[in-house]
């Protein structure tokens, strides 16, 4: 009977350590999405720029290329423009994937549709550097928040597992 309560308790540490280690992983893998996006970006620009490929084909290479949450966002935006307008279709994939990206990436993000397809070569590239820019600082705050709470909450998923564990005990 002992055995099996030991066994119980290292079960709840280990669980709730594991609890924190995700809840803190969401920090670290926005910060990496955001460098995703940044660089899918810069793919972007300088792929219309010099190849003059429509922006579905160009959104599944990158898509391709990136992989991950960023490149399921291409990849979906690129098969929705087959039906709809390429804005539209950037924030339908922007809604419909799963990422770790804040509400206000996803805002920033956003305002390159009001664009997208819509006008000159130079106006779509000169909105994809000021989303660029943004995410800039996105990137900052993403860092600032992964420091900050990245740590905090495995230390309280092994503290909170240590707690459920004396008061069983």
């Amino acid at each position: 009977m002992l055995v099996f309560k030991i066994f119980l308790l290292i079960l709840i540490i280990v669980a709730s350590s594991y609890i924190g280690i995700l809840f803190s992983k969401k920090y670290a893998n926005r910060e990496k999405e955001i460098k995703q996006m940044k660089t899918a970006l810069n793919m972007f620009a300088t792929k219309i720029k010099y190849t003059y490929e429509p922006i579905p084909s160009l959104f599944m290479e990158i898509a391709n290329k990136i992989g991950g949450n960023i490149g399921s966002i291409f990849s979906l935006a690129s098969t929705t423009m087959k039906e709809e307008t390429a804005g539209d279709a950037w924030e339908k994939a922007l809604n419909e994937v799963n990422h770790n990206l804040s509400k206000e990436d996803i805002a920033i993000l956003k305002n390159l549709s009001k664009l997208l397809g819509e006008t000159d070569l130079e106006g779509q590239i000169s909105q994809i550097e000021v989303v660029n820019e943004f995410l800039t600082s996105q990137l900052e705050n993403a860092n600032e928040e992964r420091r900050k709470n990245e740590k905090m909450y495995r230390t309280l998923g092994i503290v909170t597992g240590l707690t459920i564990a004396i008061i069983l005990i």
